[in-house]
């Protein structure tokens, strides 16, 4: 059970990163581009686990792509209303 949920949710990322590109191919925000390729790179940290021994301790730095992706995020957010306080 453990790998078809891990498989879905690596699913559903790659999901809300193909809209968030057709967003930004619809408004030219890289706002969007950040959060498909956080989106992206939180899909691989689930194929991550779900390839990896879940009883191995050593598996911890698959969570670096996690704390990537939310880096990407929390760098989009700041540079959107970085370029909005600007106009």
């Amino acid at each position: 059970m453990r790998p078809f949920l891990l498989g879905s949710l690596s699913m559903a990322c790659a999901v809300a990163s193909l809209f968030f590109l057709r967003y930004w191919k619809i408004a030219q925000d890289r706002f969007f581009v950040y959060f498909a390729i956080a989106f992206a790179v939180m899909g691989l940290n689930w194929i991550g686990l779900v390839l990896s021994d879940p009883t191995d301790e050593r598996h911890y730095y698959l969570y670096v792509l996690r704390l990537v992706a939310f880096a990407l995020i929390i760098a989009g957010i700041i540079d959107k209303n970085r370029r909005v306080g600007r106009r």
